[in-house]
């Protein structure tokens, strides 16, 4: 069986490249017209120019060599449409013809954009043209195909490329394993790592970083140490990344210390962290609300020479924020600009939600105009904080405003968004507007999430509607929905508040069949509640609950 049939086997290509025209026409014609004028920087320009008088020169060893640096220039920028564009003018030129390297440049391409077809295309034409792929080729059809989710077309490719006896190199491999892991195979992708060792090819660092990275981010840190090990005892050096991936690891399942001791290892076996370890780090803590452990990192990144980044930075303001720290988040913030940083949206909204989390809406509306001023466009994270801030600070109209503002930029108003709304028209005695918004949300193809219905719930409850809340409830319980302990908690909150504690009791063992494990708010509801009808039996009995739980 030739390699040809075995590659049409595995997809029958739509375009024979012996009509090179066919090749661009997947593509609008305008956008051809449009591939120069997409580019506004002279050095793109400056590379174009250059192909195309290389190609008026007709063909030379050196203008072979020079065509395809200048085609793998435009690729590492990710201008794979001008390349396409290129490349047809190379072959519809009858002085110079395309070669292998430029040929596997056109593949990565195709492959890039998603359109395998074409890729085969080119595959056919490398064979027709008398060339041998080589493994560089192969890799980059594994990778069109890996880079769509078909991993096990790309399998099944590898499978019969092997068995043609022709060997795919560490890449290959590596490409393979990691199209494995991003489909969340890593089994596979370490039965493949296996299946490989000693025969097809040697493992190394890239390889077993990969599947590693996939068990830190699955939380199955022991396995992930396991494979480090096995990649010490196989002399497998780690590297920075294989030190990044544990690092991440443990921050995910809350290892904090371990991390700062696998830090400490890292610098000890010579390997320099950078900035992305310790931003990993800094982060971690920040999350936790413990800044001054993220300083102490902060310190340690300084004295190693690694200079902090925006990321760094946006972590301690988030950090501080958490802790309501805000004034010293603002410090940070304001130094970022005389660092010569970049202060972009993220770092904005990261403030902006500080101030309003602690009630200063007035300084989020100058960062928020601020923002604009400095043409930096908000995204729906930025609105929905300053939106939930105006909100709860009773500033509803303007809230709104801004809700129709962000529609008029593109940014779709999310659910988060009219969560806000909906709490704010509750807490304003507004109930009516706000069952009328959740059906308007419906009608615009936006489902309410449990919270949404949550907050309609208590707002029903507080305003004398417990039939109307109680629907609602019901309603949400038979659909499927997976009720939290909030949501139940301010349905027995209503039942108590008007005296009905027989349906409260009825709603707490119902949660608990639920498997939805009561609160101490939940139980403190009802036992207050209790003790107020001098039902002081049932009372206790739930505070012996309380107790058992460790509630107490």
């Amino acid at each position: 069986m030739s390699l040809r049939y075995v590659v049409v086997s595995l997809f029958k290509p739509k375009f024979h490249l012996s009509n090179p025209n066919k090749l661009i026409r997947c593509f609008p014609s305008s956008t051809n017209s449009r591939l120069y004028s997409q580019f506004h920087d002279q050095e793109k320009h400056n590379l174009i120019s250059s192909f195309n008088r290389l190609l008026n020169q007709g063909y030379t060893l050196n203008s072979i060599i020079q065509i395809g640096k200048i085609l793998g220039s435009l690729v590492k920028g990710k201008h794979f449409l001008t390349v396409v564009s290129l490349h047809r003018k190379l072959e519809l030129n009858t002085g110079i013809k395309s070669n292998l390297f430029s040929l596997n440049i056109l593949i990565n391409c195709f492959c890039q954009l998603g359109h395998n077809s074409l890729s085969f295309s080119v595959f056919a034409n490398i064979l027709k043209k008398g060339y041998q792929p080589d493994a560089i080729t192969l890799t980059t059809i594994i990778k069109g195909f890996c880079l769509k989710g078909e991993v096990y077309q790309a399998l099944h490719l590898h499978d019969k490329v092997v068995a043609q006896g022709i060997a795919l190199d560490q890449v290959s491999y590596a490409t393979l394993i990691n199209g494995l892991c991003k489909v969340g195979r890593t089994g596979a992708a370490l039965q493949l790592m296996r299946r490989i060792d000693g025969k097809l090819a040697r493992p190394n660092v890239v390889m077993y970083n990969t599947i590693i990275d996939s068990f830190c981010k699955n939380k199955l840190l022991n396995d992930a140490f396991d494979l480090y090990s096995e990649m010490l005892a196989k002399r497998i050096s780690p590297d920075v990344v294989s030190y990044n991936t544990l690092i991440s690891g443990l921050c995910i399942v809350g290892r904090l210390k371990d991390a700062i001791g696998l830090l400490h290892e890292m610098i000890l076996e010579k390997i320099n962290p950078n900035v992305y370890t310790f931003n990993i780090l800094v982060d971690a803590f920040c999350k936790e609300g413990k800044v001054q452990e993220a300083n102490s990192v902060f310190a340690a990144m300084m004295k190693q020479g690694v200079t902090p980044d925006a990321v760094t930075y946006s972590s301690l303001i988030d950090g501080y924020c958490l802790v309501k720290e805000v004034n010293k988040a603002n410090d940070i913030f304001n130094a970022m600009a005389h660092k010569g940083l970049t202060v972009n949206v993220h770092s904005y909204s990261i403030m902006i939600n500080g101030f309003c989390k602690t009630k200063r809406v007035v300084e989020a509306m100058n960062l928020f105009k601020e923002m604009q001023f400095r043409k930096i466009i908000p995204n729906t994270v930025t609105y929905n904080s300053l939106i939930d801030g105006l909100c709860k600070s009773g500033r509803i109209t303007y809230a709104l405003e801004l809700v129709d503002e962000m529609r008029d930029r593109g940014q779709p108003p999310n659910i988060i968004t009219y969560s806000s709304i909906l709490d704010a028209l509750c807490k304003n005695n507004q109930v009516d507007k706000a069952v009328a918004l959740i059906k308007r949300l419906k009608d615009m193809g936006i489902q309410p999430s449990v919270y949404s219905y949550s907050i309609l719930i208590d707002g029903l409850c507080k305003g004398g509607r417990l039939m109307d809340a109680q629907k609602i409830f019901e309603v949400l319980l038979a659909r499927g929905h997976n009720l939290n302990v909030y949501t139940y908690t301010i349905m027995i909150h209503g039942f108590c508040n008007n005296g009905l504690l027989d349906e409260a009791l009825a709603l707490l063992s119902k949660m608990k069949d639920n498997n939805c494990i009561p609160n101490a708010i939940t139980y403190e509801i009802i036992i207050r509640s209790l003790f107020d009808k001098d039902e002081n039996d049932k009372a206790k009995k739930l505070l012996g609950e309380m107790i058992a739980r460790d509630l107490l």
